[in-house]
């Protein structure tokens, strides 16, 4: 097998890797942030709500779960913001939920102020933030407390942060996961828990969470900054768990060091979800260098989806998706199908090949084939 590329002939992977399913990992609690299937046949535009295809959105959902990973549901991955509303976050963590209690998987829901749709006060963000919070912990799911754009334009202090989070946290029944999504993916939050000066604002979160670290299950940090989320971890009180959201340094801030290791909540998870599983279940043997050897190389592919603008990477994650054969069309909701470059997808199909994540290549072959052919690059 062959394909011509923009950049030349490229010749593809004729067997696929091999990823065992398995029960759930145990070294490490890793949670895969995955997306949501358009439906393409549905006459919608990009502002109208979206219109999703729960057979296979749930199906993806049941592939990640097969592999012993969590499902971080509803969060930026699943175009949460960019193409799916609040209505339709809602339902995704319905069914979801549903679904999770049917096979026993695990499962954390997004909780945010999205349904908030022009500048509000700090008491509307508060109220968006608990109709959210009601909503996955009536599922009984368990919830991660979004970053929200609504709070970081309604916030004028530190103060704000604390306050309206400690409020939060008094109000969950359960743990949940403090979620700080950087500027780097979504430049609304810049200035997240009151300061641009990451120390400071590293200090006003962790000023939350040391109040009351039995309601605090752990805190995602996505800042693509390494030693910064190495630091953080040093300093979360006892039981806290650090997940790690950095899609740039991920082997060695799970794998983590003589003081410690992060778990993960990563968008990357979703199209590396059977390759990332088995590295886990290395590591759980203790085999750290193992676990460096299968998820090291993937590093590449990673960086490259997640290149600025960052937010765009969704776009790469249903593209593989397609390729892979979890759905049938490329097209995503509010048409972000769009956001990147055709070369941009090129090379992230064959660095997804080299990586064998197709589990039928000649399937992936032939779908970027016509994909070229659309674009009219099939010469």
């Amino acid at each position: 097998m062959t394909i011509r590329l923009l950049d030349g002939v490229y010749e593809p992977r004729t067997e696929p890797a091999v990823f065992a399913g398995g029960a759930a990992l145990t070294s490490r609690t890793v949670f895969a942030a995955a997306h949501v299937v358009a439906d393409p046949y549905a006459d919608v535009s990009p502002d109208t709500p979206a219109a999703v295809d729960w057979d296979a959105t749930l199906a993806f959902r049941r592939h990640l779960w097969s592999h012993g990973l969590g499902v971080a549901e509803a969060m930026d991955t699943a175009q949460r913001g960019m193409g799916l509303d609040w209505a339709g976050a809602a339902e995704l963590i319905r069914r979801s939920s549903a679904e999770a209690k049917a096979v026993g998987g695990r499962i954390a829901c997004g909780v945010g102020t999205d349904q908030l749709t022009g500048p509000a006060d700090l008491s509307a963000v508060r109220a968006a933030y608990e109709e959210q919070l009601a909503l996955v912990e009536e599922t009984g799911s368990q919830a991660i407390l979004m970053a929200s754009r609504a709070l970081a334009g309604a916030a004028g202090t530190p103060d704000d942060y604390v306050a309206l989070y400690t409020h939060l946290l008094r109000q969950a029944s359960e743990p949940v996961i403090l979620h700080w999504l950087g500027p780097l993916f979504d430049p609304a939050l810049e200035g997240y828990w009151g300061s641009s000066d990451l120390d400071a604002a590293t200090g006003t979160f962790l000023e939350v969470i040391a109040a009351h670290p039995d309601k605090v299950d752990g805190i995602k940090v996505s800042l693509l900054d390494a030693q910064r989320e190495i630091d953080v971890r040093r300093r979360l009180p006892e039981g806290v768990r650090c997940y790690t959201g950095d899609d740039f340094n991920y082997p060695e801030l799970i794998a983590g060091d003589e003081r410690g290791f992060s778990h993960a909540l990563l968008g990357i998870f979703d199209p590396l979800g059977p390759l990332a599983a088995q590295a886990v279940r290395v590591l759980d043997t203790g085999d750290a260098d193992g676990f460096r050897t299968l998820l090291d190389p993937t590093v590449g592919l990673s960086r490259h989806l997640f290149q600025p603008p960052t937010r765009f990477y969704k776009t790469g994650v249903v593209l593989l998706a397609w390729l892979a054969g979890h759905q049938s069309h490329f097209t995503m909701v509010g048409g972000l199908q769009s956001a990147r470059s055709l070369p941009h997808l090129c090379r992230a199909y064959e660095l997804a090949d080299g990586l064998g994540l197709f589990p039928d290549p000649e399937l992936a072959e032939h779908r970027m084939k016509s994909l070229l052919t659309m674009y009219g690059a099939d010469r």
